[in-house]
């Protein structure tokens, strides 16, 4: 049996605790929804072995990160090598509270949850976990747009962050954005159907390469996952995810604009990007541009995938991007 294999049928076996909560966030009536795995047994974990997941723009965290996939997901993988892992559906994603907004039509409103008000989302949770814990710090985990959020909290907070994963970040654009939201004006928020998911997972996949990338009912599992995340949106014909669009403004303003919305040479912590080949979402040229520009962060580490696309966690090179990043959350207790 290979590493792999090894290191995945040692995860199914573990015997790992679930806890689930809804962190009271900063601002009056949100709740965060926040899931926690870790081994049973043990009192307490360091900071080095406590993790928080943050996710992207469309999707909550806790149908990715925590999806079941031949038994096993990615919090089941760092729980098993003895970490206490969480993640968290920022407001209006998932579990969470969805703003009032979104029980109108999306023209009613102009684009909600933006990059600062989904960053005190964040701040609550940390602190949340952090009391809880009775720790200093903790490692942040963020994938596309919940890599800005963690790597602009660690920019104002780097005292609360042991290290720092970005997974397919968001840098300047030198390609159009791939969130569709439609004609007209821009609204509270965006609908996104099973099928265009389907579509934008494929698109940077050459057409020989579809057959064998995403494994026979994977991306059931993860849409049958997310869309139960929405039952409003379930109710629609066809039915629907509904995302804010606070991230597409802050898209526009900033990434499409040249401008970043963080200053990367304040991160100071060790720092790993990791990024796949067939990404069209964040495509590669985000992160070789954004690497070099992480001057202060020590132990920093860029790792390429070679077949993989934005969604290359649920697919069938998963477990590298699991052991790329357990390898670096590793040294953390080692250094």
């Amino acid at each position: 049996m290979n590493s792999v294999l090894a290191a995945g049928e040692v995860a199914r076996s573990a015997n790992l605790m679930t806890e689930e909560t809804m962190v009271p966030g900063l601002d009056p009536g949100i709740e965060i929804y926040v899931r926690n795995k870790r081994p049973a047994g043990p009192d307490g974990f360091a900071a080095a072995r406590t993790a928080l997941f943050v996710h992207g723009a469309t999707y909550p965290a806790h149908a990715i990160f925590d999806l079941r996939l031949d038994g096993l997901s990615w919090m089941d993988y760092i729980a098993s090598r003895g970490y206490d892992v969480f993640l968290m559906d920022v407001r209006g994603y998932g579990r969470s509270t969805r703003p009032k907004e979104m029980a109108e039509p999306p023209g009613a409103n102009p684009p909600i949850v933006r990059g600062e008000t989904a960053l005190r989302d964040v701040s609550a949770v940390v602190d949340y976990v952090l009391k809880h814990r009775g720790l200093p710090r903790l490692a942040l985990i963020g994938w596309s747009w919940g890599t800005v959020l963690t790597a602009t909290f660690t920019t104002r907070h780097p005292q609360l962050v042991e290290r720092l994963v970005l997974h397919a970040p968001v840098w300047i654009r030198k390609t159009p954005s791939m969130i569709k939201t439609g004609p007209g004006p821009l609204g509270a928020y965006r609908t996104v159907t099973r099928e265009q998911a389907r579509e934008r997972w494929y698109a940077g996949v050459a057409e020989e390469k579809k057959a064998g990338l995403i494994p026979p009912g994977y991306f059931e599992a993860w849409a049958d996952a997310t869309w139960a995340s929405d039952p409003e949106g379930a109710k629609q014909n066809p039915p629907v995810i509904r995302a804010p669009n606070g991230v597409v403004l802050d898209g526009l303003e900033f990434w499409s604009a040249g401008k970043s919305y963080y200053d990367p040479a304040k991160i100071t912590v060790p720092t790993m990007i990791v990024h796949a080949a067939w990404d069209p979402d964040t495509p590669p040229y985000m992160a070789k541009s954004l690497f070099p520009l992480l001057v202060n962060a020590p132990d920093k580490r860029l790792v390429t995938l070679d077949e993989g696309t934005h969604h290359v966690m649920m697919e069938k090179n998963r477990f590298e991007v699991f052991e790329v990043v357990q390898d670096f959350l590793d040294a953390g207790g080692k250094s």
